[in-house]
């Protein structure tokens, strides 16, 4: 399998994955996405890993509903290309650019300072709210 990773992706996940419960919630199918994962991420930084059938399908779109994943939502953030996916908790999103094969690329690294604030932060959608 060969898969392109996104400029910064290791550095983003040594970043944040002492600071975070990182889990990787996909629209895409187990088979395909745990290979991929299973490259991108060596270290185990991703804690979970949550597939298309933990989706919600609403008006013809997969919804990444994360209320349902048993977290505060005071605490709870989604990093996502695509709003349709936290259609259902937009106060709760990170919203990030897609990535297309740009070796340039910084959107992981432009995203650190935000969620170092997060970290900190007593409820994350007051600090997502600031930062729009």
């Amino acid at each position: 399998m060969y898969i392109i990773k996104r400029p910064w992706v290791d550095y983003f996940l040594e970043q944040v994955g002492p600071c975070f419960e990182v889990v990787v919630f996909t629209a895409s199918l187990s088979k395909y996405a745990d290979p991929v994962l299973d490259l991108l991420d060596p270290a185990r930084h991703i804690k979970w890993r949550l597939y298309r059938d933990s989706c919600c399908q609403y008006g013809g779109n997969f919804v990444k509903d994360i209320a349902h994943i048993g977290r505060p939502m005071t605490r709870t953030l989604i990093v996502d290309n695509a709003p349709h996916s936290y259609a259902f908790q937009p106060e709760n999103a990170l919203p990030i650019q897609t990535f297309i094969d740009n070796p340039n690329d910084r959107a992981l690294l432009d995203l650190l300072p935000t969620l170092g604030k997060l970290d900190q932060a007593t409820d994350v959608r007051d600090v997502l709210r600031q930062s729009r």
